[in-house]
């Protein structure tokens, strides 16, 4: 996939709220609009810096409780109370998490969204709803002509991405903190999700978690990168 463009373009980047690529999906987006007609209720769009993004950070999918609710990303629930923090902390937002779509939380030169946007029953989406929604994801690492650093968060999200870069997923394996070299100036870091599950079974701590995001401040700061061969 090129990234060879200097400019921003979006086209292909967000599906509508209403998608209606994936029938389970569909289905189970349905079932809660009718449970809870006052969420959101769609597909979620990205969240950020849209043209001045040089970190870019790709989640799985919207929480039930949290994006679903919302409608934007990982806000409303524990794994947005998590990066939130950590991107105030590290610099790469301004302003006060407030866990709603308008606390007028700001990123900065940052940019975050979802392997698939729309929320998963148990979320668990399928190999085939990953695939259908990655052209989304493809879209939108190319239309990010300044960036530099991907920082993916699980497994599904370090592979989604990989795919949407023509790149095979053998040859950059995940691990957590693992720094890949993914493009000409582009480099991919793996952590661990920030999920409820993950801090509650010591999988991942809040330091683990931030020395991912220390790690990316200092690279995008020192202008630094992985170079691809």
């Amino acid at each position: 996939m090129s990234r060879a463009s200097t400019t921003c373009d979006h086209e292909g980047a967000e599906p509508p709220a209403d998608c209606s690529l994936c029938p389970r999906l569909v289905a189970f987006r349905a079932d809660n609009q009718a449970a809870q007609p006052d969420w959101y209720n769609g597909a979620v769009h990205s969240f950020g810096d849209d043209c001045e993004a040089e970190l870019l950070i790709i989640g799985l999918a919207p929480g039930m409780q949290g994006a679903n609710r919302t409608g934007r990303p990982f806000t409303g629930d524990y794994a947005g109370d998590l990066l939130y923090a950590t991107l105030l902390k590290f610099g790469f937002a301004r302003g006060e998490y407030a866990a709603r779509a308008d606390d007028g939380l700001v990123l900065e030169n940052t940019l975050i969204t979802n392997a698939v946007r729309c929320v998963p029953p148990a979320n668990k989406p399928t190999g085939k709803e990953i695939a259908t929604c990655r052209p989304f994801l493809a879209a939108r690492i190319s239309s990010l002509p300044r960036l530099r650093l991907i920082i993916a968060l699980g497994r599904i999200a370090h592979d989604s991405t990989l795919s949407a870069l023509e790149l095979r997923r053998a040859a950059f394996p995940f691990a957590h903190a693992a720094c890949h070299a993914v493009g000409t100036n582009l480099t991919m870091i793996d952590s661990y999700h920030c999920s409820r599950y993950n801090t509650n079974t010591g999988r991942l701590t809040p330091e683990m978690f931030e020395a991912v995001f220390a790690a990316a401040r200092q690279r995008l700061d020192e202008g630094g990168g992985l170079k691809s061969g």
